[in-house]
């Protein structure tokens, strides 16, 4: 499985890759990949340790003339956002990742590929393995739960690491060095309604969004993508206004961090409104793609029969739940006045259920200044109290605040400027990076994060480009070269 894949180059790195890939290695169920990771360092005969939390850190000594520089932490996540096509059978609790080469690109066949963070963690499994590598001393760090919590780096102990550097793996464009990133927020939205019998002379439709792009909810917020319960919402509150429209049942999204690509709906319409119920509908699909024809080409709405459920929402729940989704905010919430492009604050609207009485919402707000990453959570759960919602705010995670001054920031960027002709770009990102909890508990070490381009991740459209890997592994190596002396 995956031979196309290891014949890439750097040989070393995606062989690697292809190894990590065929571990199942969901956040919250990476019980397999800790086994995988602790088991490497075992074989390499280097001291490896699993923490209480999960971590695994592996301790290699420096090569021979690297014995008087600082201490390196490399550091990567283990898990993986697990996401597929709706039409893809895949099981992600048994199966590995099927890769394919397109081009410059390797991709997964309807799945997510998990580069983010797996090329940070082949990279560091490379280093580690090698006996040609020159380096200092270095403390490689797997944490877990990355994506649903930063669980992992919660837990981290704050005596376990005895490095003076952090290099973070997990930046996603190769001309760039991360030197801050966003903190963030969960917000999650329950409440129960009343089911009642469907009206008579009622007609069954399914009502389905799906094809939109989805994608990271930090680094691809600010793209003006469709968000699928958005979407889904403004078609179910027109009907409803305009023709009475009853819900049954709702499913839309899944994670928080992935911005949601599908959703559909089971509804009902009197018989008598079928005609303008359809024809106006098609209207408003017709506008609705008409907004999105250049960001979401393959953005398809439709409208088909279904049977007819046994029980629709009462009413006054219904449009409690409508005009609570349409009033919260979702997308960007104001730009950086400090940083040009940079996005301060956003809100993803991830998931709907509603089904059996029981109706949650799930978000994720972000930013990388808490005053406003407050009022943008305070105006969202604002909005989902005054449709009766029970609101609990929750996995809070802070931000990294930049230092332009930092001594391996210099190294990197020198050493990027030298390997390529060029400057690169020191930049904070509107994701989510563990360097701030690290930096929370360790507060002395100097850090940046950069890594390899990716697209799409948190989707199964997610790709990682072969030429930029091969970029950027050359600068890791590079790197470790020219750590300061302690």
């Amino acid at each position: 499985m995956n031979e196309e894949i290891r014949d890439l180059e750097p040989h070393e790195l995606w062989k690697n890759f292809a190894d990590l890939n065929e571990v199942p290695r969901a956040s919250k169920k990476e019980e397999q990949v800790i086994e995988f990771i602790k088991n490497f360092g075992n074989n390499l005969n280097l001291e490896t340790l699993v923490d209480d939390t999960g971590n695994v850190v592996i301790r290699k000594p420096a090569t021979a003339g690297l014995e008087d520089r600082k201490t390196v932490v490399l550091q990567s996540h283990l898990d993986m956002v697990h996401q597929k096509n709706s039409d893809t059978k895949f099981d992600f609790d048994t199966q590995g990742i099927d890769m394919y080469v397109d081009g410059d690109w390797v991709r997964a066949k309807g799945t997510t590929l998990g580069a983010d963070n797996g090329l940070g963690v082949a990279t560091i499994m490379s280093i580690l393995e090698s006996k040609e590598i020159e380096h200092p001393a270095l403390e490689a760090l797997f944490t877990v739960d990355e994506e649903t919590g930063m669980t992992g780096a919660k837990g981290l102990d704050q005596n376990l690491l005895k490095g003076e550097i952090l290099l973070n793996l997990d930046t996603e464009e190769d001309d760039e060095i991360g030197i801050g990133c966003a903190g963030g927020i969960d917000i999650s939205a329950v409440r129960e309604y009343e089911l009642e019998h469907t009206p008579e002379n009622s007609v069954g439709y399914l009502i389905s969004v799906k094809g939109l792009k989805g994608g990271h909810s930090g680094m691809d917020i600010d793209k003006g993508l469709g968000n699928a319960n958005k979407l889904i919402t403004r078609v179910l509150y027109d009907s409803f206004r305009d023709y009475g429209l009853r819900l049954s049942t709702l499913k839309g999204g899944g994670l928080r961090n992935a911005i949601p690509r599908e959703a559909e709906a089971v509804v009902v319409v009197d018989k008598s409104d079928i005609e303008t119920f359809l024809n106006e509908n098609l209207m408003l699909i017709d506008d609705i793609k008409a907004e999105y024809k250049s960001l979401e080409p393959n953005l398809e709405i439709s409208i088909s029969e279904a049977d007819v459920p046994e029980q629709v929402m009462k009413v006054e729940d219904q449009q409690d739940l409508l005009k609570a989704v349409s009033t919260a905010h979702n997308g960007v919430y104001r730009m950086s006045p400090e940083i040009e492009g940079l996005v301060e604050a956003s809100n993803n609207i991830a998931r709907i259920s509603v089904e059996e009485g029981r109706i949650e919402v799930n978000c994720l707000t972000r930013s990388s200044v808490e005053s406003s990453r407050n009022d943008l959570s305070n105006g969202v759960e604002a909005a989902f109290e005054l449709a009766k919602f029970k609101v609990k705010l929750s996995g809070e995670y802070p931000g990294w605040a930049p230092n332009r001054e930092s001594e391996i920031l210099k190294v990197v960027d020198k050493t990027y400027e030298k390997l390529n002709g060029e400057k690169a770009k020191v930049e904070a990102c509107h994701a989510g990076l563990e360097c701030g909890i690290i930096g929370n508990q360790y507060p002395q070490m100097d850090m940046v994060s950069f890594g390899p381009t990716i697209r799409g991740a948190h989707s199964p459209d997610e790709r990682a480009s072969i030429s930029s890997a091969k970029k950027y592994y050359k600068l890791v190596l590079e790197v470790l070269k020219n750590i300061p002396k302690k």
